[in-house]
């Protein structure tokens, strides 16, 4: 495979994403890929600048328009410094979280629109889109569940949200994957997290398959 690989890693709190991309990422180096991790809000100095502030406990008065602009502009500023430098260098890239957070935290739960939000997050990307999305799919309260058992993980602002809020997110997750069924992968999650990786790999491993000259 000469041409790079542009893989986002989606799904509510707690639902495990962190870990997988790691594993994943060994996976794929064993085999003799070349893997770019990273993450949004964040992957370089200036998105994660704009992290802080979108996810600081303590900015409680956001409105949520300025939410949305602020990830468009951090995934923005993302795509230019590493993701598009990353393709054209043939890496496979493992992005936790892209666009289709955007379209379901801020379109959908914040109540903003899908839509609405698609057209500010276009704007920013242009024509740039995952080949393929992992969405990893978990009740809401599991996931809330083991982010209070898990001491170590960041705790932010949308941790802080309540539960109608994460089902909601939910919701709007479940909407993408029925609207973009040739990129969103449903994966549940709520399995033994050797299966979770096991299924996600073999996602992949379609994609690069189909990719190879």
């Amino acid at each position: 495979m000469n041409q790079g690989l542009f893989i986002s890693i989606e799904g509510p709190e707690g639902a495990g994403k962190t870990t997988i991309i790691n594993l994943l990422a060994s996976l794929l180096g064993d085999e003799g890929f070349q893997v770019v991790v990273t993450r949004e809000p964040g992957g370089i100095e200036i998105a994660e600048q704009i992290r802080g502030v979108i996810l600081n406990k303590e900015n409680t008065a956001m409105d949520a328009r300025t939410e949305a602009l602020l990830y468009a502009a951090a995934r923005r500023q993302h795509l230019v410094e590493k993701v598009r430098p990353s393709l054209v260098d043939g890496k496979i890239i493992l992005c936790d979280r892209f666009i289709d957070s955007s379209l379901a935290y801020q379109g959908y739960a914040r109540g903003l629109g899908i839509d609405e939000v698609l057209s500010i997050n276009q704007f920013a990307i242009e024509d740039m889109m995952p080949s393929l999305t992992l969405y990893f799919d978990l009740d809401p309260e599991i996931g809330l569940d083991r982010i209070s058992k898990n001491s170590g993980r960041e705790v932010n602002r949308l941790d802080l949200e309540n539960l109608e809020f994460h089902q909601r997110v939910r919701e709007g997750y479940l909407l993408l994957t029925e609207r973009f069924p040739e990129r969103i992968v449903k994966i549940d999650s709520s399995k033994e997290i050797e299966q979770v990786l096991q299924e996600a790999r073999e996602k992949i491993g379609q994609l690069i398959t189909k990719l190879r000259p």
